[in-house]
Parts: C-alpha cells; sequence; structure tokens
C-alpha cells in the first residue's frame, strides 16, 4: 500500500491542549505540521443535552501510515472521554516543493 499524506482533524479544550498535543506529535516526528485554530465555539449534543463550549482546533498534517500513532498520542494527552479525531481526506495535491517537505519531516513507517 503507498503511503499518503493526509489531514487529521481533532478538538480540544483549550489552547494549552492543543498546543501540547501538537508539540507532542511534532517531536515524535509524527506530523510536519499542526495548525491551531483558537476560541472556535463549537455546540454538540453531549449526554442527552445540547452543550456550547469553547475549543480549539488541531489541523494535523501527516502520512497514512502514521495515524495509528497519531491516534494514540493524542489519546495519551487529551482531557476529553470521547475525543474528537477523524481522518478528514487524503492530501491529493499541492505543491511539490510542500508535499516533498511534508514526507520528509515525517517519521517512516
Amino acid at each position: 500500500m503507498e503511503d499518503k499524506l493526509i489531514l487529521v482533524y481533532v478538538t480540544c479544550s483549550s489552547e494549552e491542549e492543543a498546543k501540547k498535543i501538537a508539540k507532542a506529535l511534532l517531536e515524535n516526528k509524527l506530523s510536519a505540521c499542526v495548525n491551531i485554530y483558537t476560541n472556535v465555539i463549537s455546540m454538540y449534543w453531549w449526554e442527552g443535552k445540547i452543550e456550547e463550549s469553547k475549543e480549539s482546533i488541531l489541523f494535523i498534517k501527516t502520512r497514512s501510515s502514521l495515524y495509528e500513532k497519531v491516534k494514540q498520542k493524542i489519546l495519551e494527552l487529551h482531557s476529553y472521554t470521547c475525543p474528537c479525531i477523524v481522518q478528514l481526506s487524503e492530501i491529493k495535491e499541492g505543491i511539490e516543493c510542500f508535499i516533498n517537505w511534508l514526507f520528509k519531516e515525517t517519521e517512516k513507517s
């Protein structure tokens, strides 16, 4: 199976938690780049009622072969009982220098 680049989406309870997770992924070469969006308002069903909270969102660029390791590292550090960790999509196209950089900066599986 060919190793592909993917985008992983994660919601976090705070900017601090998001930074902690992003740093761990980068230090372990599980991601080449993580974008953090802060002060996002999330509305969702939880335990039978609609909740609203401020969260931070991570967009994690990594290899498909590393998804399980990425997921496990996030679960180690995340404060939620049931965090949103989803693989959104394969990165199908991009400029060659950026795609090459993403592969270069992530661990080979």
